[in-house]
């Protein structure tokens, strides 16, 4: 029976290493001291460190980065998230410290335990602490000592000052025989002297506070062994006014026994998920995501020899809100310390390329020379329903507009996130707007980054989720920071490419148009320009008395505004393509516009935001047309939206191509 035993023990052995090549030190480890069996249907390794039991349990599969939680106690209680955890990938590690309550030599063999599992396992440097009743001891003594190096802590009914349990100096009824071995293990020669004690768990949290370790109890409300009130609450109420990040999850349902020390855990996915939701690292590699193109030698250049650089910002409101466009420019002045910097923030909420490329002399060009620009639309010109052709027109607009005012400049695409896009990627296709958006960077070799497909793949990767974590379109701060680590990154390889002292910064070739009609000469056309009958008027300083929102240079500005039907207006221009800035909000209209006397086409100016926002919107009336004079007319529709509240019309602007 043993020889069978011991033949099993070496055919699941050889299963192991074979299926898992990269695991295989473990079945050394066992081969060398220790023995394997089956743990839930999964690798069970168990073996002596220093004279001690110890017991790796590995997943089939293990994560990047190999994360792991440090059962402290009481390891075969409760299990149900550990069988979650290892499932997903998790290993889980237990060396029995029993007798020494968390005490300074527990800590010590801790420390020499750990440095063998992350040394010779190559486990990953944070671990997840766990910690079931007097294990609470042990995880925050040892987290205390060792912050750096734990990723969270999750306790259960945690002992958090001895002086409650085992001593029973309040209302615990203690243990007086844990007590005794307490003492000793300590080295307390009385109950005075163990009560100075300044260095319980409750006493030493400002370490853990300041790295920001998340903490998870769970408990029950009317546990008479390890009372909450003399041990969670006060030490949550205090690790939460240091800054600290902490959860209590009281666990009322079930049957609880051992004067309420006993209790089922009703949720533990809520435990798995709080564990691995904080362990787990940033496996994919961001560089994935990134097409360098043709590179960013003459900024590098600029900055870093030349010492003053201009970098504009260039998009919607994931551009104009603060977050990853902060990071970047700290990050520049951090990079170039010696360099002057100015920073031209051209984000403006709603607007996608075709905006942009009208917009673009007025916000970016009239600072001067810009040497990087970094340039996001993805989100809005899908969202915006903007055509493929005027897609690929306005991209192509701003990067030829750039490139003839300073052949030099460096521009960065980015492809921002939302769930459409993540929808698109996740059936096997490119999104049509981020296609569409390539087709013109690879045309003018731009470097380009994904940071759609980047998320879409890490949130499938499960580093994190959209409804708890990224929020929305509009990123959380986590967001913002998943955004600034990719640039960044992207960054770093771009300027780590070796610059040889006589390079110099060289023009970007120029190619033929992708598109012969695309917006590389836009302007904005003062309203001035226009003619109109009497149903039509300037109000010089428009503001709206309709309690709805407004956007900065849309309001307390000049605006052609037509709200009644009939009446005409006409605008002459010279160019190949023709539109109007409006500000669209509950009473906006339609229009009938044509032309050159061409026939007349209708177009509904309310939008799906317009209930609750004067939104400014880009309406281009015509493209594609030949490049010399035209003429176009405008008069307000008898009909309207059934939404809207009027028929209004308000130019901001024309724009002309």
């Amino acid at each position: 029976m043993h020889k069978f035993i011991s033949i099993l023990g070496l055919l699941l052995i050889t299963i192991f290493v074979c299926k898992f090549g990269a695991q295989n030190i473990y079945a050394q480890n066992v081969a060398d001291q220790g023995k394997a069996s089956l743990w839930k249907g999964f690798d069970r390794f168990d073996f002596k460190f220093e004279g001690r039991d110890a017991r790796i349990i590995a997943p089939s599969q293990a994560l990047p980065g190999s994360p792991w939680v440090w059962r402290a106690r009481f390891p075969d209680w409760h299990t149900e998230a550990d069988s979650l955890l290892v499932s997903e990938g998790f290993h889980l590690v237990y060396i029995n410290t029993d007798g020494k309550f968390g005490s300074p030599d527990a800590v010590r063999i801790w420390n020499k335990f750990y440095d063998h599992l992350t040394q010779r396992y190559k486990l990953q440097k944070k671990v997840a602490l766990a910690g079931v009743s007097r294990g609470g001891l042990f995880v925050y003594n040892w987290a205390a000592k060792n912050p750096s190096n734990v990723s969270c802590i999750y306790a259960e009914a945690p002992v958090c000052d001895f002086k409650s349990w085992p001593a029973g100096f309040g209302a615990s009824p203690g243990s007086q025989v844990d007590w005794e071995r307490l003492k000793k293990e300590y080295g307390f020669i009385s109950d005075e002297d163990a009560n100075l004690y300044a260095l319980n768990p409750v006493d030493q949290l400002a370490a853990l506070a300041k790295a920001k370790i998340p903490i998870l109890h769970m408990i029950a409300l009317n546990d008479k062994i390890v009372p909450p009130e003399e041990n969670t609450f006060p030490l949550i109420n205090k690790y939460i006014r240091m800054g600290g990040v902490a959860t209590v999850n009281p666990c009322t349902q079930g049957v609880q026994n051992l004067q309420g020390h006993h209790f089922e855990i009703e949720t533990p996915r809520v435990v798995a998920d709080f564990i691995k939701y904080h362990s787990i690292n940033y496996p994919l590699d961001a560089r994935d995501y990134h097409e360098i193109g043709s590179g960013l030698q003459n900024c590098y250049i600029q900055f870093d020899r030349k010492k003053h650089g201009r970098v504009a910002f260039l998009g919607g409101s994931i551009t104009y809100n603060p977050g990853w466009r902060d990071s970047v420019s700290n990050f520049l002045i951090k990079r170039f310390p010696e360099t002057e910097f100015e920073f031209i923030e051209a984000g403006i909420p709603s607007m996608g390329t075709t905006p942009a490329a009208f917009r673009l002399e007025r916000d970016v060009l009239l600072h001067g020379k810009v040497d990087l620009l970094f340039e996001e639309a993805a989100v809005n010109d899908a969202t915006n329903g903007r055509t493929r052709d005027e897609q690929i027109r306005a991209m192509e607009g701003i990067i030829r507009r750039l490139r003839k005012y300073n052949p030099a400049i460096d521009i960065v695409m980015m492809h921002f996130v939302d769930p459409d896009k993540m929808k698109s990627y996740r059936s096997g296709q490119e999104p049509d707007v981020i296609k569409n958006h390539n087709q013109v960077a690879a045309h003018y070799n731009i470097p380009t980054i994904n940071l759609a497909k980047e998320v879409t793949d890490r949130i499938d990767h499960g580093e994190f989720t959209w409804e708890e974590d990224f929020i929305n379109l509009h990123p959380s701060p986590f967001g913002q920071g998943v955004y600034a680590r990719s640039i960044i990154k992207f960054l770093n390889d771009a300027f780590n490419v070796s610059t040889r002292a006589n390079d110099s910064i060289t023009s970007h070739r120029l190619p033929e148009r992708l598109d012969e009609f695309c917006f590389d000469e836009g302007s904005l056309i003062d309203i001035s320009s226009a003619k109109y009958s009497e149903n039509w008027y300037v109000e010089a300083s428009w503001n709206p008395d309709d309690g709805t929102g407004v956007r900065p240079n849309y309001v307390n500005v000049p605006m052609l505004v037509g709200d009644r039907p009939a009446g005409w207006l006409k605008f002459k221009f010279r160019g190949n393509a023709v539109g109007i800035a409006v500000a669209a909000g509950q009473d906006a209209g339609m229009i009938e516009y044509r032309i050159d006397q061409g026939d007349w086409s209708t177009l509904d100016l309310f939008t799906r935001w317009s209930e609750h926002l004067h939104l400014p919107w880009y309406y281009t009336l015509a493209s594609g047309l030949m490049p010399s004079d035209h003429e176009l007319e405008i008069k307000i529709a008898s009909n309207k939206n059934e939404k809207s509240n009027g028929h209004a019309c308000r130019i901001r602007y024309f724009y002309v191509n």
